[in-house]
């Protein structure tokens, strides 16, 4: 492991005995304590690139107190521009940022494209109850605009500073606002959501010792047989979800320590999003919690759901429904895979400028339009057997698919993945396109037998018409 990641696994294992510890505290000391520790931590690790935080957190708060009406479109501007500036400073002749603040950067700009929102919301709301004199709940709503000082806490907040998962203003303020924190659940939940993470470390670090990556590169890797070069693109991705699965179940495990996202089931919590439903408890039943709220990965499903679409879902998931509800739906394009092609290619942005990020989240697209012409070409057409088995088909080439982006994600380079994909034929996108051609000539065949059906209908009534 590189002297990086060990400080993320130490700032990962601290962060869990610590928050116990702040469920003893009342509200005014939980958050200034959050918040003198999420300091120290950006501090220690960013040294003088903390600026850059600090920086996007003003500029949001200037934003959200000028125009709260556009404090959306204008966040999102204002915190995507100065990602660009944050990732060019070097052309200023600025030093580089450490990998530690551009993990606290990525965060923050979630958080305060959120905020914005958050606070647009409140206000309409408000407006709306003026005028109908009349006040509707709101699902998740902010009560007040918050402070400089309350958004400067949220902002550098201990849990998940730099390692995530995303949480939403109001999910940080119902957190300091628990009123018997040492009453919900949070040993047994955590030390469940830790039980795997040894096997995930043990397996990441065997594979990766095997297969490195930088073994890619090199010469000696295009002299391996083809199904040698194909295979190593499922070792590569394993190393990276085993890598992921270990990391984002710790960063979990510490908001759980902490009861940050706590929430009765009744509320139907979402990752990212909070409630979803108004929940009033029953009081002769005991409630039951749960902290879906800050879930970020689902292993099983990310592994075995069989479309590329629905495993997505499961795969970082509070970004996803960052995604969801502050880019999908407000993209330039009405079709869907369109509209899916510009999340990829917000999504890629924010992840970095490196090309491989962008040649692999915009191949997304092109799977997801193959899976959906084989499913409505193919699979509508099989009995219960036929359909088992094109979901097993399904599956495999789904991860395989997976397997090919991972490439781009971590080879980050144009030229390396452009060399590696070369080696093994573009074998995805010859086999999406391939199924977007075949689905289109198999549905093509479908309406022309449907003509020819219609034609034999009408044929067969003017005989019958004659013979009368």
């Amino acid at each position: 492991m590189s002297p990086d990641e060990l400080v993320y696994l130490g700032i990962l294992g601290a962060s869990i005995p610590i928050g116990f510890l702040f469920r003893y505290l009342s509200p005014p000391v939980k958050q200034g304590a959050a918040l003198l520790l999420g300091l120290s931590i950006t501090i220690a690790t960013c040294q003088v690139h903390a600026l850059h935080s600090l920086v996007t957190v003003l500029g949001t708060w200037v934003i959200i107190k000028s125009n709260w009406r556009c404090a959306s479109a204008l966040s999102l501007g204002w915190t995507f521009l100065y990602l660009l500036f944050f990732r060019l400073v070097t052309w200023f002749g600025l030093p580089a940022p450490t990998p530690f603040a551009n993990a606290i950067q990525l965060l923050l700009t979630l958080k305060m494209v959120s905020l914005a929102n958050e606070v647009q919301n409140f206000h309409l709301e408000k407006k709306k109850d003026v005028s109908s004199f009349s006040k509707s709940p709101v699902v998740g709503g902010l009560s007040q605009e918050p402070s400089l000082y309350e958004i400067v806490a949220y902002s550098y907040c201990y849990v998940g500073i730099m390692t995530g998962p995303f949480f939403r203003f109001q999910t940080y303020v119902d957190w300091l606002r628990q009123p018997s924190p040492l009453d919900l659940p949070g040993w047994v939940p955590c030390l469940m959501r830790l039980r795997l993470v040894p096997v995930y470390g043990a397996l990441f670090l065997t594979a990766n010792s095997y297969f490195p990556l930088a073994y890619v590169r090199t010469e000696d890797f295009l002299d391996h047989h083809y199904f040698f070069r194909l295979f190593y693109m499922t070792v590569v991705f394993f190393v990276f979800r085993m890598r992921f699965y270990a990391a984002w179940c710790g960063a979990e495990a510490g908001c759980i320590s902490a009861g940050l996202g706590c929430y009765p089931e009744g509320a139907l919590s979402k990752p990212g999003g909070g409630p979803t439903v108004i929940y009033s408890p029953d009081p002769n039943s005991p409630v039951v919690y749960d902290f879906k709220t800050i879930q970020n990965i689902d292993p099983y499903n990310t592994d075995f759901s069989v479309k590329v679409r629905h495993a997505m879902r499961y795969w970082n998931m509070t970004v996803q429904w960052w995604l969801h509800h502050y880019i999908y739906p407000n993209s330039p394009f009405k079709a869907y895979a369109l509209k899916a092609g510009w999340t990829m290619f917000i999504s890629a942005y924010w992840h970095g400028l490196h090309a491989g990020y962008y040649l692999s989240f915009l191949t997304i697209p092109l799977c997801i339009a193959a899976e959906s012409a084989m499913e409505t070409s193919v699979r509508a057409k099989l009995g219960p057997q036929g359909q088992s088995a094109f979901d097993w088909v399904h599956w495999f080439l789904k991860m395989r698919a997976f397997d090919y982006m991972c490439m781009g994600f971590v080879l980050l380079k144009a030229s390396d993945t452009i060399n590696y994909w070369t080696s093994i034929y573009f074998i995805i996108h010859v086999i999406a396109v391939a199924c977007i051609l075949l689905g289109r000539l198999m549905k093509g065949g479908r309406r022309q037998d449907k003509k020819e059906g219609k034609v034999d209908d009408v044929k067969q009534e003017d005989v019958g018409k004659k013979t009368d």
